[in-house]
């Protein structure tokens, strides 16, 4: 897998990068990871409803072809972009979710972070009284809030053409959270969307984005 650091690049002409390099690639091409900081945007996916769209504040809401509802992008977030042959490694979707997932997981545990999967709701969560906590989640109580007490650290959205992914996961590091309340994140009412930094992990970008880099190469190497 070729990894490529962009750096900060505008939103939209990436995806445009990321949809013609899967359409020209052969069975031979080899796998690419894409590592990038956005300007601030938002994002609809594929499902995405407007009524999720609160108050943009003059940041730009772009339609997207990823799978989900509106998240939003920014400096101080890694947003990482497998571009995947799927059926070269022999891994259907929901295999190649999980193995986003753990990749997330695994740079969190990194930082003393204990990461959580929440059923129905791609990305992670951490706890947010205990980040550290290492218990399993419960559940909530029937009819009860299946996010209480979580905040989202990543998000995940991907597009799957021909058996090869696009669009990726992004885990927040050190940014302005106050535009996620322009907007019910992935969907969900109320839902807390945090980063390192809340969580009390000093580090940077470039740090983090390196460790998803080696943790998302390791999950997708065959």
């Amino acid at each position: 897998m070729q990894v490529r650091q962009l750096g900060r690049q505008p939103y939209a002409p990436t995806v445009e990068a990321m949809r013609a390099f899967t359409e020209a690639r052969m069975p031979d091409t080899p796998d690419e990871l894409w590592l990038v900081e956005h300007d601030p945007v938002y994002t609809q996916g594929l499902a995405g409803q407007p009524e999720h769209l609160l108050n943009p504040a003059g940041i730009p809401v772009v339609p997207t072809n990823r799978g989900g509802q509106v998240t939003y992008h920014g400096p101080g977030q890694v947003v990482a972009y497998p571009l995947v042959d799927l059926k070269r490694l022999g891994i259907y979707v929901k295999e190649y979710v999980y193995r986003l997932e753990s990749a997330v997981i695994r740079v969190l545990q990194a930082h003393g972070v204990t990461g959580h999967r929440v059923a129905g709701a791609p990305g992670i969560y951490v706890r947010l009284a205990d980040p550290g906590s290492h218990a399993m989640l419960t559940g909530p109580a029937p009819g009860g809030d299946p996010f209480a007490g979580l905040g989202k650290v990543a998000a995940l959205g991907i597009k799957i053409s021909r058996h090869c992914s696009y669009h990726g996961v992004a885990l927040n590091v050190a940014m302005d959270l106050a535009p996620f309340g322009g907007i019910n994140p992935c969907g969900y009412a109320g839902l807390q969307t945090v980063d390192l930094a809340r969580l009390g992990v000093s580090t940077d970008w470039a740090t983090v984005a390196q460790q998803l880099g080696d943790r998302l190469v390791a999950q997708f190497t065959p």
